[in-house]
């Protein structure tokens, strides 16, 4: 499947993308959020979170020092900025998260793919100025598979 790239000119619109993408998620999948630093990353979380009907945008907030948070309805955000080894991350879980029938929304999550799926989702987001984001939404994923 190709990628697709949208483009934001405020927090309220990468919010919005987030709960549209959010339709496009299958209950299994893993979506990794790649982006430097105040690329909106988990702006663009709070949408899906909230498209997905786990937790509004107001109670979604980065887990870079508690690494992982939990939304209901099985939604999962986690954060590896702060972890260099795998052997980090290992200590995490993510096998166990990664086998439940949950979205998991992992930022950061580029910087250890051996321990991820292929078959995952990447949204790239890149700042083009002070509110503006460029934000590309590739599903690496099997279609069959999509309800």
């Amino acid at each position: 499947m190709k990628s697709r790239i949208f483009h934001s000119q405020s927090e309220e619109e990468t919010i919005a993308l987030g709960e549209r993408l959010a339709a496009e998620i299958p209950a299994k999948a893993v979506v990794l959020l790649i982006g430097d630093l105040g690329a909106g990353k988990t702006t663009l979380t709070k949408g899906i979170v909230k498209g997905l009907a786990a937790a509004q945008p107001e109670e979604v907030s980065s887990p870079t020092f508690t690494l992982i948070h939990e939304y209901g309805g099985g939604v999962y955000h986690i954060d590896l900025y702060r972890l260099d080894r795998a052997d980090q991350v290992a200590t995490l879980g993510l096998d166990e998260i990664l086998d439940r029938n949950a979205v998991v929304l992992i930022e950061w999550g580029e910087r250890f793919p051996e321990l991820l799926p292929e078959e995952r989702i990447e949204i790239r987001l890149r700042a083009t100025g002070e509110n503006s984001r460029e934000i590309e939404f590739w599903p690496r994923m099997n279609t069959d598979e999509h309800g």
